[in-house]
C-alpha cells in the first residue's frame, strides 16, 4: 500500500527499521531509503543550480534540463546502493559498522537478500543510463565525455577512491564542475569556465558533509583500513579543513558581487551566518565520546556530518535564492 507521508519521512531522514517494518513498506519508500534519499538533496540542488545558471543566460530548455536533473539523480542512488555493495561484500560494514549505527544498510540488517538488492540497483542504473544516452542523442558534443566522466565516478568513488583519500577531492569535482557545470553545458551546448568556477562554492557543501561523515567515523574506518582524507590528516586537521571551507563559500559569495559577476542578493547566504555558530563552536573541538543530552538520539552517532549537512541545506537554499534573485533583479 502507497504511503506519501512514508515517502516524505525517507526524503528527511535515514530511518532505522525492523523486518517486519521494512516489509510493510511499498516499493517506492523501499528504494528511497535504501539509496539514502536524504542527501538526494545535494545533487537535485546542484542541477537546479546549472538550470538555473542557462536561464540566466537565456539558454534553459525545460526537456534537457528534466532528464539532466532525473539523471544525475538517479545515478547518485547507484552509487549510494553500490557503495553499500562494495562496503558489505568487502566486509567492511560488518559487526555492527559506523554505517549500520545510523540508517538502514538493506544488506547488513538482512532486509534484502542479492538477488533484490540487485535489482533495485540495475534498475535505479538503467535509468540513469536511460537519460543520459537521451542526452547525449540530443545535445552531442561534450555531453558523452561528461556522462563517460559521471560513470567512472559512480563505478570507482567507494573503491579505490574513498579507499585512498580521494573521495573528497572527487565530491568537490563532481558535485561542482561535473554536474552543475554539466548541467548547463547540457541546456547551453557549450562550456563556461565562470559557471565551472562558481560552481566550487556550492560544491564546498557536500565535500564538508563527506569530510565530516569520514571525520565521524575516522577511527572506525582506520581500523578497517579505509584509508579517507581525514584517515591521513587526523581528526584535529580534518576538523580545521571543514571550518576553512565553510569560510571560503563565503568569501567567494563576497567575490562574486565585489567583481560584479553577480548582484547584492548573493550576499543573501549571510543569512545561515547565525546558525554557522553551532558548526564552528563544535568543529573547533573533538567529538563528544557520547551522545550529549538532548541531541536526537536517531542522528547520533553522526556529528560532524549532521552539522555539516544542516549547514549546507541553509547555505544552499540561500545560495539558490541568490543567484534567483540577481537574475531577476536590474
Amino acid at each position: 500500500m502507497i504511503d506519501v507521508k512514508t515517502w516524505g519521512r525517507a526524503l528527511a531522514q535515514m530511518p532505522k527499521l525492523s523486518a517486519d517494518q521494512w516489509q510493510q513498506l511499498d516499493p517506492v519508500a523501499r528504494w528511497l531509503i535504501a539509496c539514502r534519499a536524504p542527501v538526494l538533496f545535494m545533487t537535485a540542488t546542484a542541477a537546479g543550480l546549472g538550470g538555473l545558471l542557462a536561464w540566466r543566460a537565456g539558454l534553459f530548455q525545460w526537456p534537457l534540463w528534466l532528464a539532466t536533473a532525473l539523471g544525475l539523480v538517479f545515478a547518485h542512488a547507484a552509487n549510494n546502493l553500490l557503495n553499500d555493495y562494495t562496503d558489505s561484500r568487502r566486509g567492511i560494514d560488518r559487526d555492527n559498522y559506523y554505517r549500520n549505527q545510523y540508517g538502514v544498510h538493506v544488506l547488513e540488517d538482512g532486509l534484502m537478500n542479492r538477488a533484490q538488492f540487485w535489482r533495485y540497483l540495475g534498475i535505479t542504473a538503467a535509468i540513469a543510463l536511460a537519460l543520459g544516452v537521451w542526452l547525449v542523442w540530443q545535445r552531442g558534443g561534450l555531453t558523452l565525455e561528461l556522462m563517460l566522466a559521471g560513470t567512472f565516478f559512480v563505478l570507482f568513488y567507494t573503491w579505490p577512491l574513498k579507499y585512498y583519500g580521494l573521495g573528497e577531492p572527487a565530491v568537490l569535482l563532481v558535485w561542482g564542475p561535473l554536474m552543475v557545470g554539466g548541467s548547463y553545458y547540457v541546456q547551453a551546448g557549450q562550456w563556461n569556465w565562470e559557471v565551472a568556477w562558481l560552481s566550487l562554492v556550492f560544491a564546498l557543501g557536500p565535500t564538508t558533509v563527506l569530510f565530516g561523515k569520514h571525520t565521524d567515523k575516522l577511527e572506525a574506518d582506520r581500523a578497517k583500513g579505509v584509508h579517507t582524507l581525514p584517515v591521513l590528516l587526523g581528526e584535529r586537521a580534518s576538523r580545521h579543513c571543514v571550518l576553512v571551507m565553510v569560510a571560503a563559500q563565503y568569501l567567494l559569495c563576497v567575490a562574486l558581487v565585489a567583481r560584479s559577476s553577480f548582484g547584492w542578493p548573493l550576499l543573501l547566504v549571510g543569512c545561515s551566518l547565525p546558525g554557522l555558530r553551532r558548526l564552528v563552536a563544535a568543529y573547533r573541538q573533538p567529538k563528544p565520546a557520547s551522545r550529549p543530552g538532548g541531541y536526537p538520539a536517531a542522528v547520533w552517532p553522526l556529528w560532524f556530518s549532521a552539522l555539516a549537512f544542516g549547514h549546507t541545506r541553509r547555505f544552499t537554499s540561500l545560495f539558490l535564492l541568490g543567484v534567483l534573485l540577481a537574475t531577476l533583479l536590474p
